[in-house]
């Protein structure tokens, strides 16, 4: 496989009691697997953990080793419970370090909010050998250290780490997908997804069953790197759902 066709991956962790708890919605996922679309790389696998040391350890480990890139949200603030830059060192076999540069971000940041604390300098310690993420809002920096990206759980703040981050990663043909629509029951078409699918090595068919109006439908998501397979994909679908005297609706319904 050329270097070209490789299909670069990345793996979330998810950090924190209160997205397990209910008491807040995660929406970096959606943030984060958009962004990756956009760098070439697929975001493959995500795992949720709450704040416990040997848990995260344990996610970052398994997700870093079968994907290229591996990001962390949330864990890295001020509190007792923010142990993300614990975990990511252990799970490295390194030691945790006050990085100097973040400790004069964050003297300068809180220089007219009352000054840097100890809780406050926690902000600044990354795994050693660690390098810093920008963050333009709050001023503690997320980090990165080999393959592994520290960002924050605040998705206004991950959303700036992301862009400080874009352009930076090595990624493959961005995946492109096209959506065609049907007012019909999922499994009565489940043979034919499965024949086209199997026909088009390359492209992955999804499919999103909904309730409307009364109506059972579906959208059939058609996803590859190359525009031509994907068109013939496509094709392939809307003539099958044709044959069975099912109208479809390409972009979806």
């Amino acid at each position: 496989m050329a270097s070209s066709d490789k299909i670069w991956t990345a793996g979330l962790v998810v950090i924190g009691d209160e997205i397990l708890s209910g008491r807040t919605h995660d929406k970096n996922i959606a943030q984060l697997a958009s962004w990756l679309q956009v760098q070439g790389i697929r975001l493959a696998e995500v795992r949720v953990v709450p704040d416990v040391l040997e848990a995260i350890v344990e996610a970052v480990n398994a997700l870093r080793a079968r994907n290229d890139y591996l990001f962390t949200t949330g864990g890295i603030g001020p509190t007792h419970d923010d142990i993300t830059v614990d975990a990511v060192a252990a799970a490295l076999g390194v030691g945790v370090s006050i990085h100097p540069d973040a400790r004069a971000v964050l003297e300068e940041y809180y220089a007219s909010r009352g000054g840097l604390n100890d809780a406050r300098l926690r902000m600044a310690r990354v795994p050693e050998g660690g390098e810093l993420i920008p963050n333009r809002m709050s001023a503690a920096p997320g980090i990165k250290t080999g393959n592994v990206y520290l960002l924050a759980g605040v998705p206004h703040i991950c959303a700036q780490m992301l862009d400080a981050l874009t352009g930076q990663l090595e990624g493959g043909s961005p995946l492109l997908s096209e959506t065609v629509g049907c007012w019909v029951p999922e499994s009565e078409v489940a043979d034919l997804l499965r024949e086209v699918e199997k026909a088009h090595d390359g492209c992955q068919i999804g499919s999103y069953p909904f309730f409307r109006e009364g109506k059972t439908g579906a959208n059939f998501v058609v996803r590859s790197t190359d525009a031509g397979l994907l068109k013939s994909c496509v094709d392939t679908l809307c003539e099958g759902l044709g044959e069975l005297g099912r109208d479809f609706t390409p972009g979806g319904i």
